[in-house]
């Protein structure tokens, strides 16, 4: 079988259709009913979230696959991994643990709940009354429409990273096959567009990717996935997920061992000061404004008893494509040039500029100074 075929059958990591992405390797379990997606970076396999295997199977996968990378010298990192693998590794000396953050999740037939929020219908009517449709493209016709790249193109803009790949590839219009894509028009125009992937084990769908354009109505975002989830509700779709909302901790959940002090006082850093790069708590409030009905925990799983250095910074290259000192420059130049701008416009008393937030390969709300 494929690893599309795998993927298909077995996937319930809500990451498993991302191992099909540009650049992921893929492994074969010897008797071919599984498959592990993953790059190298550093002498580390970084995992695409789990192995792509029947419950039953998964335990022996993930030895096998261990097996295989440490018989080559390499260590191995599942990153993105979820309750199934979490349980299966708990209790084992040799892998360390460190949560990630939490994903909400949603049984889509109850998405009417979800939407109740007087201050979310508000966005939800504003964006209708100003002209905003959405519609579903086939994906053969998303592939080739050129407003959707446009839009996509205008969006990555005005993030403050670059584009980053793995598990947060922002070009997925290239590659649509199984996705779906979901596009907000208004007055003929590309307002944004949202590209959601199968969880086929879980009847489900993560929306991975949404996308507004600088001038869209404030809504449209909102509008995009509420016709998207209730799509998928009418078609009787199980599960929904927005995805990893990074360092949030609202899953309450408590990893296996302590994490080393260097990697606490790293996560406390990406806390306190990570918004001039990556609007974290930005994002989470995003995602939380639909009131999710429950939130995923979400970990990183290295195969031996500490997390290290090492892993950590596979970790950062499997996301810039082993270049994660030159992506963080260029991020910090930014961050120093908005500070400057930021600075300007208080001195002169005139309103702060403000930009769209990077959300992950999706878009977030909009980002203010940080204090």
């Amino acid at each position: 079988m494929s690893a599309r075929d795998l993927v298909l059958a077995h996937g319930w990591n809500a990451t498993a259709y991302q191992i099909l992405n540009p650049g992921i390797r893929h492994w074969f379990a010897a008797a071919g009913d599984a498959v592990v997606g993953y790059v190298t970076e550093g002498g580390v396999r970084v995992v695409a979230g789990a192995p792509v295997a029947t419950e039953a199977r998964l335990a022996a996968v993930a030895r096998e696959f261990e097996d295989d990378a440490h018989a080559a010298g390499e260590r191995v990192c599942y990153f993105g991994a979820e309750a199934r693998l979490e349980s299966l590794l708990a209790t084992s000396p040799s892998h360390a643990f460190v949560l990630l953050g939490a994903q909400p999740a949603w049984d889509p037939s109850g998405w009417e709940r979800a939407t109740a929020r007087a201050s979310l219908r508000a966005q939800l009517h504003r964006a209708r009354n100003k002209g905003v449709e959405v519609v579903e493209l086939a994906s053969a016709a998303a592939e080739r429409d050129p407003s959707l790249r446009a839009c996509l193109e205008a969006w990555l803009t005005t993030r403050g990273l670059p584009p980053l790949h793995f598990l947060i590839e922002p070009e997925t219009l290239r590659q649509l096959d199984d996705r779906r894509v979901f596009a907000a028009r208004r007055g003929g125009a590309t307002a944004g567009f949202l590209v959601a992937s199968p969880v086929p084990a879980r009847r489900g769908w993560l929306i991975e990717q949404f996308v507004r354009s600088p001038d869209a109505p404030n809504g449209t975002v909102e509008l995009l996935i509420d016709a998207a989830v209730r799509t998928l509700a009418a078609e009787g779709a199980g599960y929904v997920t927005l995805g990893l909302a990074p360092l949030a901790d609202r899953a309450r959940a408590d990893p296996p061992g302590t994490p080393p002090l260097w990697l606490r006082l790293l996560l406390g850093w990406m806390r306190a000061h990570g918004r001039r790069f990556y609007d974290f708590r930005g994002l989470e409030t995003f995602k939380a404004k639909f009131s999710p009905m429950r939130w995923e925990p979400v970990y990183a799983i290295a195969d031996r008893a500490r997390i290290t250095p090492r892993v950590t910074w596979a970790i950062a290259a499997a996301f810039t494509g082993g270049a994660p000192a030159s992506v963080f420059a260029r991020a910090l130049g930014r961050a120093v040039r908005q500070e400057v701008a930021w600075m300007l416009s208080a001195a002169r008393g005139a309103p702060a500029p403000r930009r769209a937030a990077r959300g992950g390969g999706a878009s977030g709300p909009r980002a203010r100074r940080p204090r």
